[in-house]
C-alpha cells in the first residue's frame, strides 16, 4: 500500500508531524513517500492509495501562497478510489481559526472524490506526548482500515 505525505511547515512543527506519521506508517508496512509542499505537485497523489496533507494555519486562517497554490492544484484532481487524511498545527489564541487550513483541505479532498480514512488530527504548536499519541492512533486506524 502506497502512502504519500505532503507537508507545509513554517516552524518545523508540521514537518515533525510528518516524520512521526511516516515512521508509524512504515512500521505498519506502508511504502511511504514524504515531501515538502514547495517541492511537490498535487498530481503526485495520483500514484498513491493513501493521500495525506499536513499543514499549519497561520494567524486568522489565510493560506500562505505555497499552501494556496497546492490547494488549487488539488481541487482539480479526481481522487476517486483514494483514501485521505489531514493533520496540522495551529495556535488556539486564534479561536475559530484554529487549524482552519486543515479543515479547508479536508473539504477539498472530499470534493475530489477521496474517502476520509480517519478524522483530522489537530494540535497546538509543536507535537507533545499527547499529540504524538493522536498521530500514532491515526496511523493505526489507517493501517487497520486499509489492511483488512
Amino acid at each position: 500500500m502506497k502512502a504519500r505525505i505532503v507537508y507545509a511547515s513554517m516552524t518545523g512543527n508540521d514537518e515533525d508531524m510528518a516524520d512521526i506519521l511516516e515512521e508509524d506508517l512504515q512500521d505498519y508496512g506502508f511504502d511511504v513517500e514524504t515531501s515538502d509542499v514547495g517541492f511537490t505537485d498535487a498530481n503526485d497523489y495520483l500514484e498513491s492509495d493513501l493521500c495525506i496533507f499536513i499543514t499549519y494555519t497561520y494567524g486568522e486562517g489565510a493560506m500562505t501562497d505555497e499552501i494556496a497554490d497546492f490547494y488549487e492544484e488539488l481541487k482539480a484532481l479526481d481522487l476517486s478510489g483514494k483514501y485521505f487524511a489531514v493533520m496540522g498545527s495551529g495556535d488556539k489564541t486564534y479561536g475559530e481559526h484554529f487549524c482552519e487550513n486543515v479543515f479547508d483541505y479536508e473539504k477539498a479532498f472530499k470534493e475530489c472524490g477521496a474517502t476520509e480514512i480517519t478524522k483530522p488530527v489537530t494540535i497546538e504548536n509543536a507535537p507533545d506526548d499527547e499529540a504524538i499519541d493522536l498521530i500514532d492512533q491515526a496511523a493505526k486506524e489507517m493501517a487497520d482500515k486499509l489492511h483488512d
